[in-house]
């Protein structure tokens, strides 16, 4: 059966709302959220801080490391706490979408310490984590050579669409998801990752949608930075 209508009303390629904001941690190095739908990621930054133990110090650069998790209240069946599988791999997979853009030459032998947490989640929270924690980088004040911003995008049944929602992954048809990560200024995708079956024309339709989505959440984050710096100025 044809997917003709998305459950919520939007067209296949139009992203859910969003919404960014900048030093929510005050402790923190640098700190943002980033909002799309119902689901909020938070982003933490802590250094660059010597690393230790010494045997894990790289004298040619530093390190980024990465902690994602979602909170155990973040969905409607409560998420056993503490780390799994998954998140590990998240964590691992945030990281290398991050890295491609960091210049970490500039912090020898140190640790930069990234923290996602997912507060309410209705799909797409990788991509979530991985835009609040690029605007929560910068804000840290590291040197970045862009930032790097990141959607999902998929098919349903016989469409695709951009930024799928929870039904839509759960869509009894199946659905394929695509979470891409993405540097607007070099024109680099700096993740690209698969679950399910598309066609060679499906993916390209759903990577060029994923570049126009990028864009958008892109002129948010820069803008949002932008606010934040000159309001510290006055």
């Amino acid at each position: 059966m044809s997917y003709t209508k998305r459950f919520d009303g939007r067209k296949f390629d139009e992203m859910r709302k969003t919404e960014a904001k900048i030093g929510v941690i005050k402790r923190a190095d640098g700190s943002a959220m980033f909002k799309i739908g119902d689901t909020i990621a938070i982003a933490a930054v802590y250094g660059p801080r010597k690393l230790h133990p010494r045997f894990l110090q790289n004298p040619s650069k530093g390190i980024l490391r990465c902690n994602y998790d979602m909170a155990s209240f973040s969905v409607p069946d409560r998420k056993r706490p503490g780390p799994s599988r998954r998140s590990s791999e998240i964590s691992l997979v945030t990281a290398k979408s991050l890295s491609p853009v960091l210049d970490l030459s500039k912090h020898p032998n140190a640790v930069i310490d990234l923290f996602i947490e997912i507060t309410q989640a209705n799909a797409g929270t990788r991509c979530a984590g991985i835009t609040a924690a690029s605007m929560a980088l910068a804000h840290a004040g590291i040197t970045m050579k862009d930032l790097v911003s990141s959607i999902s995008v998929g098919k349903v049944s016989d469409k695709v669409v951009v930024d799928l929602d929870k039904e839509e992954e759960d869509h009894e048809e199946g659905a394929t998801d695509i979470p891409i990560a993405y540097s607007p200024r070099t024109k680099d995708f700096t993740l690209l990752q698969l679950d399910g079956n598309v066609s060679k024309k499906e993916l390209k339709e759903a990577l060029e949608m994923s570049k126009k989505g990028c864009e958008e959440i892109y002129k948010l984050q820069v803008k949002t930075l932008k606010d934040h710096f000159k309001g510290e100025g006055k």
